[in-house]
C-alpha cells in the first residue's frame, strides 16, 4: 500500500516564522556584540533566559535572579539592555508580519478555502445566500467605506525606526528566492546596523506638521498603490460587468483636528491640505511618465479615434520622433496639463521631468479622468484592451478616488468653543449677554432666527477675541480650500461631546457665517455636520437629540441638500474612560440601534463614524468581527473608522499588509449589509429581549463597580498616578497634542489615549476589563445554573456578545498581575497599594473565572491558537523591558542618578514595551 503523505499541519506551517525571528535575533546578537561589547550581549542573555525560563517553567529562582541582575545594571547597561529588548520586538514585528503574507500567498497557490475577511469569502457568502447582481450593483452605488487617519500619540516609534523595519521586511520577504542568501545576509545585518545606531526617541515633539508629513507616508508607500489595485479586485471578483464607483477612500484627521490641540490652526489645515494636493499630483506625474514610456502603440496599428487625434492636436508634443505615435503624444499633453495644474494650484511637486510646452491647467480632476478615458478607449478599439487594464486603469481609478486633494480632511472641534464662539458674536453684535443663560430650546430658538435671514452676525468692523477669530478664520480658510481643490477635500465638520440640537446649529451658523451656508427657502450646505457623542451619558441621549434635530424643519431642509444623509460619530474612548468595558460597549450598541430606529422614523440615512482605538480599552480589537457584530441595519453599506497611532504602521505600513486589512474592511461593509452576522444563529423577537435584558442588568452592576474605583474612591488618582508611567508617557515626544484637555490632574480631563497607554505599559489593562468579573459575580448570585445557561447561551448565539468576550479573553492574555504588582510597589503609601491592587487583581481574577465559565474553556485563548503562540514567542522578552521599566521609575523618582539618563531609559522602555504588545494605545 502506498504510503499516504503526513498533512502539514499549522503548527508545521509556523516553521518558517520561528526560523526567521531565531536568524533576525542572531542578526541583532551579532550587532550587539559588536558596537555595546561582549559583555553587553552576556548580560542581554542572562536575562533572556532566565525570563524565558521563569515564563515557561514559573521558577522562582529564576525571577530572583532576573531582578537581582536588572537591580544591579549601571546606567549604561541598563540602556543598551532596554534597546536589545526593545530591537528584538521591532525585528520580531517584521517577521510576524512577513509570515502572514507567506501564508497567505500559500493559501492562494494551494486554492485553500478562503478565510474569513476576505473578499472571495464575501463572495461565496453572497452566492450562498443567493444575493443577486443587482442587489450588489446596488450596494456598491450607496456605499461609503472610510478609514480616517489620525494623529493620536500612540506611534511611540520614529520614522526612521519604521523606515529601517520597512528595509528589513523587503529583505526578509526576499530570502529564498533570486538574490543569494550571503548577499541578503550582508544586507540585513547593515539594515540592523543601521537601526541599532538611529536614536529611538525623538529630540522634541513632533509638530503637527511632521505628523501631516507621517501620515502622507502611507499615501506614497501604500494607498496610492493599493487602493487602485484593490478596485480592479473588487471588479473582476465581485462585480465583472459594472464600473464601481468611487465608494472606497481613505480620510484624515491630521492637520484638521484642532479639538484641545493649540497647534492645529487654520494656517496649519491649508498646509496640510495643500501638501495632501502634492503628493496626489507627483503621483500622477510619475504615472503618466511612465505610461509614456509604455505605450509606443505607432498610429498604423491603431484604430483611429476623433477624440484621441482631438487629444493630440491639442498636445504641445511636437517632437518628430513620436508624430507616428499618438498615444505618447496625447500622454506628453496630459503630463503638461498636469503640471500646469500643479502650478496653478501653487503646489510644490516633484516631477520626473519638465513639460515639453505649455497647456492650460484642469479645472478639476473629473477632466483629467476623460482624457485618460479617452485614451483608454482609444486602445480598446484599436485591440490594445489589455494595455488599458494595467497602468492606465489604476492610474484612472486613482484621479476619480483621490481627485486634486488625495483625501477629503476632516475639520473637529470642541462644542464648547463653539458656544463660547457664538456667545461672543451675539454680545458683540446687541450689547448683551444674551446666549449664555439660556436653556436648550432657548438656544435653538436663537440660532434658528439667526440661520434664517442673509444678514451676516459677523461684523468687519469689530475684533473679536482670539478664539472667536480663529474658529471664523478656520472656516473661512475651508472655504478657500473648496474654491482652490473642490468641496471633496474638506467635507466634514466633527462637533466633539455634543450634547443636543443646538450644538449643531452653532457649526450651522458659523458655516453661514463663512459662506459654506446658503440660507433661504431651501437652506444648502457645503459641509456635513457631524455630531460625536462621547460620554455615557451622551450615548444615551443621542437617539433623543438626532430625533429633535430632525424634527425642525430648517435643519431637515438644510440635510436635503446633502443628500438626506447624516453622519454620526460614536466615541469608544471617552465611553469606556467614562463608564468601564462592559457599559461603554453596551451603550455604543444600544446608541447604534436607537439611531437606526429614528433614522428611519425620519427618513434619513444614517453612516457611522466609529472612533475606535487600538486596544480593546478604547473600541480595538480585529475589524471584521467588530464590523458583523454591529446591529442589524446600523452598516447598510456606510463605515467610517478612525486608524490612529500605532495601528497605522502596523495595518498600512506594507503595501500587502495594507491591502488585506483594506480588504477586509469592504468585504466586512459589503457581508454587513447584504448577508449579516450569522443569520441561523442571530437572536430575535423574545430571545432577543432577553438577551438585551440581561446585557442591560450586567451593564449596571459593572458600571457601578468601575465608578466605585476609578472616580468615588479616594487615592485612586494617586494610585494610577503612582503605579502606572503615565507621567513619563507625558514627557515622552510622541504627539503635537496635550495629553490633558485641561491643566488639571481629575480623570475626567485625561485623554482616553495616556489612559489606557498607561495601563497598557504596567501591564495591568485595567480599562479592558475592569467591571465585568463584578457584574457576572452579582448576576449569577441569584439562580446560579439558569443564569450561567444563559450566558452560555448569549455567547453561542449573539455576535454582539461572543465578540465582546472574544476581546475580552485578548485583554486578559495580555495582562500580567504579577509584573503588574512590581509597578503598584512603586506607590509610596502601602496601604493603598494594598487597598487599590488588590481591588484591581481580584476583579481581574474574577473576570477571568467569569470568562471560563461562560465560554467553558479552560485556557485563555483556547480557539486562537496562532495569537496564543505570539503571545509565548513574545512575552518572555516583553517581561524584562517590564522589569526593567520599574526599577528605571524607581531610580527615577527617587532623584538617584543622572535623572536625564534615566529618563531617557525608561521612555526607551516604554517603546519597547509597546513595540512587543503592539496594539498598546
Amino acid at each position: 500500500m502506498k504510503k499516504q503523505k503526513p498533512t502539514k499541519t499549522k503548527h508545521d506551517l509556523d516553521l518558517p516564522l520561528r526560523e526567521d525571528i531565531r536568524y533576525l535575533g542572531r542578526v541583532l546578537g551579532d550587532t550587539i556584540r559588536e558596537q555595546a561589547g561582549p559583555k553587553v550581549f552576556e548580560l542581554v542573555e542572562r536575562i533572556r533566559q532566565s525570563a524565558i525560563r521563569y515564563r515557561r517553567e514559573q521558577d522562582g529562582r529564576s525571577l530572583g535572579t532576573l531582578e537581582k541582575t536588572i537591580g544591579a545594571l549601571g546606567q549604561d547597561d541598563a540602556t543598551n539592555v532596554v534597546r536589545a529588548f526593545s530591537y528584538f520586538h521591532h525585528l520580531a514585528n517584521v517577521a510576524e508580519d512577513v509570515h502572514h503574507e507567506r501564508l497567505r500567498r500559500a493559501d492562494e497557490a494551494h486554492r485553500a478555502p478562503p478565510a474569513a475577511g476576505s473578499l472571495a469569502y464575501a463572495r461565496a457568502r453572497l452566492r450562498a445566500a443567493n444575493v443577486s447582481a443587482r442587489r450588489v450593483q446596488a450596494f456598491f452605488e450607496q456605499a461609503r467605506v472610510e478609514p480616517v487617519l489620525t494623529a493620536h500619540p500612540t506611534e511611540v516609534q520614529r520614522k526612521s525606526i519604521i523606515d529601517r523595519q520597512r528595509a528589513v521586511r523587503a529583505r526578509l520577504g526576499e530570502r529564498g528566492g533570486a538574490v543569494s542568501e550571503a548577499a541578503l545576509d550582508e544586507e540585513l545585518r547593515r539594515e540592523v546596523l543601521i537601526l541599532w545606531k538611529t536614536s529611538e526617541l525623538r529630540a522634541e515633539k513632533p509638530t503637527v506638521e511632521d505628523e501631516i508629513d507621517n501620515g502622507l507616508a502611507y499615501f506614497r508607500g501604500t494607498f496610492l498603490e493599493v487602493v487602485p489595485r484593490l478596485y480592479a479586485e473588487l471588479e473582476d471578483e465581485l462585480a465583472p460587468d459594472l464600473r464601481l464607483p468611487p465608494f472606497l477612500r481613505v480620510a484624515s484627521w491630521i492637520g484638521g483636528d484642532r479639538d484641545g490641540n493649540p497647534h492645529v490652526t487654520h494656517e496649519v489645515t491649508a498646509r496640510a491640505v495643500e501638501q495632501q494636493a502634492a503628493v496626489a499630483l507627483e503621483h500622477y506625474l510619475r504615472e503618466i511618465h511612465a505610461l509614456g514610456g509604455e505605450l509606443s502603440v505607432a498610429a498604423q496599428y491603431a484604430v483611429p479615434s476623433p477624440e484621441l487625434d482631438a487629444l493630440v492636436a491639442r498636445s504641445p508634443d511636437r517632437a518628430a520622433s513620436r508624430k507616428e505615435e499618438p498615444f505618447r503624444r496625447a500622454l506628453t499633453g496630459v503630463y503638461a496639463r498636469v503640471a500646469a495644474t500643479a502650478k496653478a494650484l501653487a503646489v510644490d511637486v516633484s516631477s520626473p521631468r519638465a513639460a515639453v510646452g505649455a497647456a492650460p491647467p484642469y479645472a478639476g480632476p473629473g477632466e483629467l479622468l476623460a482624457d485618460l478615458d479617452v485614451i483608454a478607449l482609444a486602445l480598446a478599439a484599436s485591440g490594445c484592451a489589455r494595455l488599458a487594464e494595467g497602468r492606465l486603469r489604476l492610474l484612472r481609478r486613482a484621479v476619480e478616488v483621490f481627485g486634486f486633494h488625495l483625501a477629503p480632511l476632516d475639520i473637529r472641534q470642541h462644542s464648547e468653543v463653539h458656544a463660547r464662539v457664538v456667545q461672543e458674536l451675539t454680545r458683540r453684535a446687541t450689547g448683551m449677554d444674551v446666549y449664555e443663560g439660556l436653556d436648550e430650546l432657548e438656544r435653538q430658538k436663537l440660532l434658528l432666527r439667526e440661520l434664517a435671514p442673509a444678514r451676516p452676525l459677523v461684523s468687519p468692523h469689530v475684533a473679536y477675541g482670539p478664539e472667536t477669530t480663529e474658529s471664523l478664520e478656520t472656516l473661512r480658510t475651508v472655504a478657500a480650500l473648496h474654491a482652490r481643490y473642490g468641496a471633496a477635500a474638506v467635507p466634514n465638520y466633527v462637533i466633539s461631546m455634543t450634547a443636543g440640537p443646538s450644538d449643531v446649529l452653532e457649526v450651522a451658523l458659523l458655516l453661514k457665517e463663512a459662506g459654506l451656508l446658503v440660507p433661504g427657502q431651501e437652506p444648502r450646505s457645503a459641509v456635513n455636520i457631524i455630531p460625536l457623542f462621547e460620554t455615557i451619558g451622551d450615548l444615551r441621549a443621542c437617539g433623543g437629540i438626532m430625533h429633535a434635530l430632525f424634527s425642525l424643519p430648517y435643519y431637515r431642509q438644510l440635510l436635503e441638500s446633502r443628500g438626506d444623509l447624516q453622519e454620526v460619530m460614536l466615541g469608544y474612548s471617552d465611553s469606556n474612560k467614562d463608564g468601564g468595558f462592559l457599559t461603554s460597549n453596551w451603550e455604543l450598541y444600544k446608541a447604534e440601534r436607537a439611531l437606526v430606529d429614528v433614522f428611519a422614523k425620519h427618513d434619513v440615512r444614517l453612516r457611522l463614524f466609529h472612533g475606535r482605538g487600538g486596544t480593546v480599552g478604547r473600541g480595538g480589537g480585529p475589524s471584521y468581527h467588530a464590523v458583523l457584530a454591529q446591529p442589524r441595519g446600523s452598516v447598510n453599506g456606510q463605515l467610517r473608522l478612525t486608524e490612529q497611532g500605532e495601528v497605522i504602521a502596523s495595518k498600512y505600513g506594507d503595501p500587502a499588509v495594507g491591502h488585506v486589512n483594506l480588504a477586509t474592511l469592504v468585504a466586512a461593509t459589503i457581508e454587513a449589509t447584504l448577508v449579516g452576522a450569522r443569520d441561523d444563529a442571530d437572536p430575535d423577537g423574545e430571545e432577543a429581549e432577553l438577551f438585551a435584558e440581561t446585557l442591560e442588568a450586567l451593564s449596571a452592576l459593572a458600571f457601578r463597580s468601575y465608578r466605585a474605583l476609578v472616580y468615588e474612591t479616594p487615592g485612586f488618582i494617586k494610585y494610577f498616578r503612582e503605579a502606572t508611567p503615565i507621567n513619563e508617557i507625558g514627557d515622552l515626544n510622541i504627539g503635537s497634542r496635550p495629553a490633558s484637555r485641561k491643566k488639571s490632574d481629575r480623570i475626567e480631563d485625561l485623554r482616553a489615549i495616556p489612559w489606557v497607554f498607561s495601563w497598557g505599559q504596567c501591564r495591568q489593562s485595567l480599562p479592558g476589563f475592569y467591571g465585568f468579573g463584578a457584574a457576572v459575580r452579582g448576576f449569577l448570585s441569584k439562580d446560579r445554573a439558569a443564569r450561567l445557561g444563559l450566558l452560555r447561551s448569549m455567547y453561542a448565539r449573539w455576535p454582539f456578545f461572543s465578540t465582546l468576550v472574544d476581546k475580552l479573553e485578548m485583554v486578559l492574555a495580555k495582562t500580567d498581575m504579577g509584573i503588574a504588582a512590581r509597578y503598584a510597589g512603586l506607590v509610596r503609601d502601602r496601604r493603598l497599594r494594598a487597598a487599590m491592587f488588590g481591588r484591581i487583581e481580584r476583579e481581574h481574577d474574577d473576570t477571568r473565572a467569569a470568562v471560563f465559565e461562560i465560554t467553558g474553556a479552560k485556557t485563555l485563548l483556547q480557539g486562537n491558537s496562532s495569537l496564543v503562540r505570539s503571545l509565548r514567542n513574545r512575552t518572555p522578552y516583553i517581561d524584562p523591558l517590564n522589569h526593567l521599566q520599574v526599577e528605571l521609575l524607581r531610580r527615577l523618582r527617587s532623584g538617584r542618578g543622572d535623572t536625564d539618563e534615566i529618563r531617557r531609559a525608561v521612555h526607551l522602555t516604554i517603546n519597547g514595551v509597546a513595540a512587543g504588545l503592539r496594539n498598546s494605545g
